[in-house]
């Protein structure tokens, strides 16, 4: 089929050109499929040895002897000779793989996995766009498989186990060994859409067996009405109608659960009655009492409270769906402008436990989007999970479920790897373990996102305005899945139906939020919608209550797709924007700017129904008064339980002894191995690094970012969260309003202020069914964290319910997150690690009632008046809140940032330290501090006092808190999330080149023109992400930066974009290749895309004239370093064929990406970039990677340091370079971090030096400023 052309683009199909074999015996032309085999080389076999330990491990599989993984390509569309050419560059590279054009023989097992057909391949997907790069030509088809070759003394039990482990067969399934004739399947022309003949003359009975038959989430009540509807219409629906409505009317959709009448609430506990009497008479205050008692109305009536009597104001409300957003000022470049601030939490809790790495993916690509409807730009999220424990042995897994570990660690991939790709900051990540989260594992996502308020118009819809469909294509991801948790599953319907497990595109979405941080694109929006849940049918049909939606104009991914399915499939990357006419073709043409696909599909009309055709015929023709009724009026009884007693006791005899139980609490162990795989520095904006102190092990409490302005700001914003799964167990109501203050809490000793917060909650209980008790639990809750509202007026103005945490008779335990954010300014955020020895440390703690964990609404909020008093005097230091862990847990976690000791005073006993104590802060004070007197009903009295020695003293025993307490706390997640270590390697030494008694002369000024402004090319691939950044920090220096978007749509377009590349890189003195991730680092290897761009000959011909004959600069910053180092720029100086022994990126020892601040010691200033540099300096640099292990010869390795040519160390905090993974976390030899070019010229370095800026990373010491981009720019003065 032929897509609709956009503005500037040539049409494409869905189908590539083949070149075809001669025809065979049966006159049947014969298509050519190649295939190519690809093993990394002994030592860089990093994932299979990887696996090779997990199996021996975990599946205690002892008779392995030998675990190879292979690479498998089956390309088709291209001609041998490009094909061949494409093997060395774009399938393997020669320093690290080894590749076979046949499977090499083996006397042990070999099997091949593959995706589902309909499942997204970002390793296929990548290598086809890398080849189209190289021939301009049209896209191939392209296969992957991976080959897994296993040799010992197995039995076929031990086999079946190990495939059972790495096949999830929602998503993938063993492959042949053969090769296939042709890639392209033949895909039956879809049948016409079913009508439900007779389905108005339905009885009860029959009504009951539909809903079974067709799988619909819909109850009988809801069925019933539906076929009320259809008969006063007097026709039968089609199925593309029933799903619809199925879709609109589900929980997920449409909070069903949550809008369920309570007609009935039967309270045994007098603190809970007393909150719902409180909520009655608020009812009435509101003039609501018409209005249903509900879940909703309790969730939602606390903001309408603090709105109307004056206590929130500032929220920007519209009818628009999207995020919460509030309007706020900004001071840019010193100017305050009015902007608009987004937040949003999301979760992905079915799709993440049955397919982890896609669920947990799409959970942050979902959070994502609502902010980004709003037209707003998304800079930093945080990420919560609940999980069982994933230390547990995989024998006792459950039937039916993955590994907890398994869950754990591949969710944490697809998070970590769809947010960093995308260019999003994740400022914290916290799992919590409780054994009811095996019944269905907990995803959240929570995301913040600003954007200045004139880029935003809201208008209704008028008819004529037509709606475009932006982003990706249709394919059958995720085709149910706003159901898909009612849904069951067999063997038999998993290869039809395991595409609907959605999955991520990332580059696709950096694309999209590339094209809404633009205001002239985002001026002529006057309604957004991203797609989630239902798809077109919802994406498109909430933008106006009447729409003609054209279904075949719907782009696919592939043919084959019937009308229900282009109606309802929940692909990702995916935008709705609605736009006057007069304004299509200009908002086109900034999509096919942003290398974007986007198409009209839809149109407003003015009678209020929904419609869409398919093949030319209405398939679906409903009334918005039907569609929007939410299906038959539900109503249930309520019985809230009374509570049981909250107490957590930490096993020991001495307070030594609870302490080593109570840190090696997987819910207080170091996670830093997990959070780490999380880019936390990108956008040039973290005030907070996730982990503070000079050893970066002290966790912050929240994130803090500052806003994504183009200029300067010192506004940031910042989050944070309470929840506990124990206490709330015990006490739903008590549990959620300790969730709030918990919140709340930890953002007041970040230093931001209170009466600026807001709230979003996230709710997730057990499946309701009809049971009034269960029903109490979330009916407690919510009245809770609605009393918790009240009490410090501080409104919740959105949050996500989740209501199907059941598996057969397990439940996950009740779940109320609460999430508190607001601005503040970034001289106030504070830091929980203390800073110095002997300073005091002192304790402000809130009046507590009878129940002695919550703490008075009155005294609680003078001690957070009194806290941020302290902190905007200077008078706090550090500061910290106690959560699950108590007292204890905080201290403890405030010792470890900066090797400092504590003694505790001692009054304070185990039981003021291991009870919680929620609303208190524990503070370390400046030198020369004035405490203020402390208000009525607070407490501030001293706890202790900061030691050099680094041990604590507390309840009459002393402690060495390294072996004793930071030790366990370390490994209890390590074999996990493991980031400890050493990696292989010689010994390092700190080099330091001296240029004159080498006779080197240093590069410092150009022998070409001068320019006070030279002008910076920066190449924007898909997956590129720090163009911004990096843009912003020559420009801060005095060049003028242009970027450049590599557009890979068309043929045509890759030819454009060459020519586009050349000019600007004969029009520049510098270029410079940023930082990402191009195609996703893939097809299994970083900066495929860049390096297979710039060998085309006339992007390499430019790049020769630039440093050959212009004198001009290069420099490569992480990917871009992982590009000049692949194309020989470094350490050659020019574009050179690859051979086996040039030095290399290649993927870190840890198996797995890293974000971090590292130190990086200068080693040689021959170039011009480190000109402003001395041998010997030491900067704090952000990196943020996967593949930054520097490998080389030995031999190649003296002859860059003789030269000078080894730029940079990654050194520790002695200054000394190490194979320790904590100072040189890729392993790298002899520690490199950077190296250039001969003349120095050309550098390339794996720390993003473009991420620094006033006011950063403000919890760890040291000098985030190195002058990196101050030299080049000198150099053309």
């Amino acid at each position: 089929m032929w897509l609709k052309a956009t503005a500037g683009q040539t049409p494409q199909t869905d189908r590539c050109r083949i070149p075809y074999r001669t025809p065979n015996r049966s006159g049947r032309q014969e298509p050519m499929v190649s295939r190519i085999y690809v093993e990394k080389k002994p030592g860089f076999d990093v994932e299979a040895q990887q696996l090779k330990g997990e199996l021996t491990e975990i599946l205690g599989i002892k008779g392995i002897e030998a675990l190879r993984i292979i690479n498998r390509y089956d390309v088709e569309g291209i001609d041998e000779g490009l094909f061949r050419s494409c093997v060395p560059t774009v399938f393997s590279e020669p320093q690290v793989d080894v590749t076979y054009d046949e499977l090499p023989a083996s006397d042990g097992a070999v099997f091949a996995v593959e995706f589902l057909p309909g499942q997204f391949d970002q390793r296929a997907d990548s290598a086809s766009e890398c080849v189209q790069l190289i021939s301009q030509g049209e896209r191939p088809a392209v296969r992957s498989a991976k080959v897994y070759m296993i040799s010992g003394a197995l039995d076929e039990a031990a086999i079946k186990a190990i495939k059972h482990y790495v096949v999830n067969p929602v998503e993938a399934r063993i492959a042949s060994l053969d090769l296939p004739e042709t890639l392209y399947m033949e895909t039956p022309e879809p049948q016409p859409v079913e009508v439900l003949d007779g389905f108005r003359e339905l009885d009860e009975a029959g009504l009951a067996a539909f809903i079974a038959d067709r799988g619909l989430a819909m109850d009988e009540a809801d069925i019933a009405f539906c076929q009320q509807y259809f008969r006063d219409e007097d026709r039968d629906p089609t199925i593309t109608e029933i799903r619809v409505i199925d879709t609109y009317w589900s929980d997920h959709c449409r909070h069903t659960t949550f809008g369920t009448v309570l007609d009935d609430v039967t309270i045994d506990d007098a603190v809970v009655q007393q909150a719902f009497d409180r909520y009655m008479e608020m009812r009435h205050e509101l003039g609501r009492d018409a209005k249903p008692v509900c879940l909703m109305d309790m969730g939602t009536i606390g903001a309408k409270y603090l709105k109307k009597t004056g206590v929130m104001t500032d929220v920007d409300e519209s009818e628009e769906i999207n995020a919460c957003t509030v309007k706020v000022k900004v001071d840019v470049d010193g100017e305050d402008q009015d902007w608009l601030f987004l937040f949003k939490n999301e979760t992905h809790n079915h799709p993440t436990e049955i397919e982890p790495f896609g669920g947990a993916a799409t959970c942050v690509g979902g959070a994502i989007r609502d902010p980004l409807s709003g037209r707003s730009y998304v800079y930093q999220a945080m990420r919560v999970t609940g999980a069982a424990d994933p230390t547990a042995p995989v024998s006792s897994t459950l039937p039916g479920k993955l590994p907890q570990r398994k869950i754990c660690r591949t969710a944490a991939a697809g998070y970590s790897s769809y947010g960093n790709q995308i260019g999003l900051a994740t400022g914290q990540v916290s799992e919590l373990y409780h054994p009811g989260y095996v019944a269905k594992r907990m995803e959240i996502g929570a995301v913040v996102g600003a954007t200045p308020a004139d880029h935003v118009r809201r208008e209704c819809p008028a008819p004529g305005d037509k709606i475009v469909l932006l982003g990706g294509r249709t394919g059958r991801d995720g085709i149910g899945g706003a159901t898909g948790s009612s849904k069951a599953h067999n063997v038999e319907s998993l290869e039809k139906d395991g595409a609907e497990v959605q999955k991520g595109n990332a580059p696709t979405e950096r694309k999209l939020q590339r094209l809404f941080r633009r205001g002239d694109a985002c001026r002529l929006i006057k309604r957004c919608n991203d797609f989630g849940a239902g798809g077109v049918s919802v994406a498109i049909g909430e933008l106006a209550d009447g729409l003609l939606i054209d279904l075949d104009r719907v782009p696919k991914k592939y043919d084959g797709l019937d009308g229900t399915e282009l109606a309802i499939s929940e692909s990702q990357e995916r935008m709705a924007v609605a736009l006057a006419p007069e304004d299509v073709d200009e908002f086109l043409g900034y999509a096919h700017e942003e290398n974007l696909e986007a198409t009209v599909v839809a149109e407003v009309t003015e009678e209020p129904r929904l419609r869409m055709t398919w093949r030319g015929k209405t398939i679906v023709d409903v009334s918005r008064e039907f569609l929007s009724s939410n299906g038959a009026p539900k109503s249930t009884s309520v019985h809230v339980c009374a509570p049981h007693e909250y107490h957590h006791e930490w096993a020991g005899d001495t307070f030594a002894q609870k302490m080593v139980s109570l840190v090696t609490d997987l819910n207080v162990a170091s996670n830093k191995g997990l959070a780490e795989r999380f880019d936390s520095t990108i956008g040039a904006a973290t005030v907070l690094m996730p982990f503070g102190g000079t050893t970066q092990l002290t966790p912050a409490l929240g994130m803090a970012a500052k806003l994504p302005v183009d200029g300067e700001t010192t506004t940031c914003s910042g989050m944070a969260w309470g929840y506990n799964p124990y206490l709330m167990s015990e006490d739903e109501y008590t549990g959620a309003y300790l969730a709030v203050v918990e919140s709340v809490s930890k953002l007041v000793a970040m230093g931001f202020e209170h009466k600026n917060f807001y709230l979003t909650f996230q709710e997730y209980f057990e499946k309701l069914r009809d049971d009034p008790r269960r029903w109490g639990r979330p009916t407690a809750a919510l009245l809770g964290a609605l009393m918790a509202q009240l009490d410090l007026g501080i409104g919740s103005i959105g949050g996500k319910d989740s209501m199907s945490g059941s598996f057969e008779d397990l439940d996950v335990p009740p779940t109320l997150v609460s999430f508190a954010t607001g601005l503040g300014k970034v001289d106030r955020v504070t830091s929980p690690e203390f800073k110095h020895a002997d300073d005091q440390v002192i304790v402000v703690v809130p009046e507590y009632a009878d129940d002695g964990i919550t703490p008075t609404a009155e005294s609680l909020l003078a001690a957070f008046d009194y806290v941020e008093k302290l902190i905007g005097s200077g008078a706090a230091r550090a500061v910290s809140t106690p959560g699950y862990g108590c007292m204890a847990e905080a201290m403890f976690k405030m010792c470890v940032g900066n090797f400092i000791g504590l003694r505790v005073r001692p009054e304070f006993t185990q039981e003021a330290l291991l009870n919680p104590a929620y609303g208190s802060f524990v503070i370390e004070l400046a030198q020369d501090a004035n405490l203020p007197e402390a208000p009525k009903g607070v407490t501030v009295a001293a706890f202790g006092q900061t030691l050099a020695e680094y041990a604590l003293y507390a309840c009459g025993e002393r402690m060495s808190i390294l072996n004793d307490l930071q030790k366990p706390w370390e490994n209890a997640l390590s074999g996990v999330y493991p980031y400890l270590g050493k990696a292989e390697g010689s010994a390092c030494a700190p080099i330091s080149f001296d240029a004159e008694k080498a006779g080197v002369t240093p590069t410092r000024h150009t022998a070409g023109a001068s320019y006070a402004k030279p002008r910076v090319v920066i190449p924007v691939f898909p997956g590129t992400n720090c163009e911004y950044d990096s843009a912003r920090a020559f420009e801060r220096v005095g060049a003028v930066a242009k970027t450049v978007i590599v557009n890979n749509l068309t043929p045509q377009a890759v030819s454009e974009s060459v020519d586009a590349m050349v000019h600007a890189i004969r029009e520049s003195q510098i270029v410079f290749i940023p930082g990402g991730f191009s195609g996703g680092d893939e097809p299994d290897g970083s900066a495929k895309f860049i390096v297979a761009f710039f060998r085309n000959p006339a992007v390499t011909e430019a790049v020769r004239d630039l440093l050959q004959a212009r004198d001009g600069l290069m420099l490569g910053v992480c990917n871009g370093f992982q590009a000049l180092i692949k194309l020989g720029l470094v350490p050659y100086g020019d574009i050179v064929d690859a051979r086996e022994d040039s030095p290399t990126l290649t993927f870190n020892p840890i198996g797995r990406h890293q974000s971090r601040l590292v130190r990086t010691r200068v080693a040689s200033t021959i170039s011009p970039w480190l000109s402003k540099c001395n041998v010997g300096d030491v900067h704090n640099i952000a990196i943020s990677h996967g593949e930054g292990r520097f490998v080389c010869t030995a031999d190649e390795l003296e002859r860059l340091e003789a030269a000078g040519q080894i730029a940079t160390q990654y050194v520790n905090a002695d200054r000394l370079p190490s194979m320790n993974l904590r100072s040189n976390p890729n392993g790298s030899f002899m520690a490199v971090e950077g190296i250039t070019s001969p003349d120095g010229r050309v550098l390339g370095k794996m720390g993003h030096t473009e991420r620094s800026g006033e006011g950063l990373y403000k919890n760890v010491p040291g000098n985030a400023y190195q002058p990196l981009f101050e030299g080049g720019v000198s150099y053309f003065a």
